[in-house]
């Protein structure tokens, strides 16, 4: 069950950071009749939807990065784990059976 959260959570990073950066571009970004008025407004909102989407695209790259690095980090100290562990096991001596 820990190891399903885990790659649980390592699969979600990259939906949060991307839900978190177009969160964050919403709340910098004005309203497109404020910025250029009334009769630009039209185009506006086109570009504001595109820089929306590179913008959760930014972070969900980002995230995806974060969650690579994290999950070769966790998988190289369970390996490490596993090896001291069987490392640590007492060996049977020479012609007894194991």
């Amino acid at each position: 069950m820990k190891t399903f959260l885990r790659q649980l959570v390592l699969c979600a990073l990259p939906l949060v950071f991307a839900a978190g950066s177009g969160y964050y571009f919403t709340t910098i970004q004005g309203s497109c009749g404020a910025m250029v008025g009334a009769l630009f407004s039209g185009k506006c909102a086109g570009r504001q939807r595109q820089y929306l989407v590179r913008f959760q695209l930014g972070g969900a790259a980002a995230g995806t990065v974060i969650a690579a690095t994290l999950g070769a980090v966790l998988e190289h100290r369970r390996r490490r784990a596993v090896q001291r562990t069987t490392a640590e096991q007492p060996s049977t001596p020479v012609g007894e059976p194991s």
